[in-house]
């Protein structure tokens, strides 16, 4: 649950980032750091199949977001 919790506020702050504009893109690049630390540290916890495969599902969806933020930097 620990994990959840800093993961809803790293996207929080992605969302207010973006909300702000300007140079956004190094303080993405952190904040995606620590979403993909959040979904390793939950898939590493996962006590089930179906668990571990949504973590790898965030993991994914984290990559992708990144791509996108190379590209506003």
């Amino acid at each position: 649950a620990e994990e959840l919790a800093r993961l809803r506020a790293h996207l929080d702050e992605v969302t207010r980032v973006l909300k702000a504009g300007g140079e956004v893109g190094k303080r993405l690049d952190f904040l995606i750091q620590e979403l993909l630390r959040e979904a390793n540290t939950m898939g590493s916890k996962a006590s089930s199949l179906e668990l571990t495969n949504i973590s790898v599902e965030m993991k994914v969806a984290i990559e992708q977001l990144r791509e996108q933020v190379q590209n506003l930097e």
